[in-house]
């Protein structure tokens, strides 16, 4: 199959309260060397500034603003809203604390295959470096050079690997990488009629997995994970995660068993709000 270019495609972009990371991570997308058709930030209740800074974008990206009000962290009910809002075929899912290389939707639209999602990754960056990037930094790539990364105080370690340019060695390192194949909220991307097919993602679930369990649905309805870890570059911002909670996380991990041992493909929580002969009558098209 030839990259087909007629496709549309969305990034969403899930944000709460961290202007300054998100504009870091706009100002990545401004440099595409091909650009999406929407951005969608899904704003988890944010306030005022992170609207301002939306708007101060408008013009420069085809840029949406999906925002609901605080109640705490809901991401999988903003991405599901954000879901609902896009009107492209492809739909890429990252972070407000995620810097894309200029070449990270080209990559994702390229990769694009159906009856497949694209499982990506991240480089983490230290708080120090995290702290330090400017926008003009990112305009100008800087950041994802190891050089420059080493220059400024990164650690070298193996993970710079998932800087290299060469399409040659990143699609031989994603075929040998033990890591698995699962959907990553920071960097994984799939067709929204197969994110439609599932119903998004479960509401019920909180921080911690609600991401894998959402691939997990889509794996089970037929769609193959394609591994891209070292093929589309990512920078992750350094933060706090004041929202994670061990009850929560424990929670979540017995919803993924669940879908895991049932091979669930449907949350009845998510972009529908069903109970199961609802769903019934969906599939058969009432």
């Amino acid at each position: 199959m030839k990259d087909d270019i007629t496709i549309k495609t969305c990034v969403i972009i899930s944000t709460y309260n961290n202007p300054r990371w998100l504009k870091l991570t706009l100002t990545g997308y401004e440099g595409q060397t091909v650009m999406p058709d929407e951005v969608i930030v899904a704003d988890d209740g944010s306030g005022e500034e992170t609207r301002l800074l939306v708007d101060s974008f408008s013009g420069r990206l085809p840029i949406k603003h999906v925002w609901h009000t605080d109640r705490g962290f809901q991401k999988s009910e903003i991405l599901n809203k954000a879901i609902s809002a896009a009107e492209s075929d492809y739909l890429i899912f990252t972070d407000q604390d995620c810097i894309p290389r200029a070449d990270f939707v080209e990559t994702h639209k390229r990769m694009a295959r159906k009856g497949t999602y694209l499982s990506g990754g991240y480089f983490k960056l230290t708080m120090p470096v995290s702290t330090m990037l400017t926008g003009q930094d990112v305009a100008d790539g800087a950041p994802f050079s190891p050089m420059w990364l080493l220059r400024h105080g990164q650690p070298l370690t193996y993970k710079m690997l998932k800087l290299t340019r060469s399409r040659i060695i990143s699609s031989a390192i994603n075929a040998l990488t033990p890591r698995p194949k699962t959907f990553n909220g920071c960097n994984s991307s799939c067709w929204r009629e197969d994110a439609m097919k599932v119903n998004g993602f479960d509401e019920d679930m909180h921080y911690g997995g609600q991401d894998y369990e959402f691939g997990l649905r889509l794996k089970n309805s037929g769609v193959k994970p394609v591994q891209i870890a070292y093929s589309t570059v990512a920078l992750h911002l350094d933060h706090a995660r004041p929202y994670k909670n061990a009850e929560g996380v424990a929670a979540n991990k017995k919803r993924i068993e669940i879908t895991k041992k049932e091979g669930k493909t449907w949350t009845y929580n998510g972009i529908i709000k069903s109970d199961k002969e609802m769903r019934e009558d969906i599939l058969r098209g009432k």
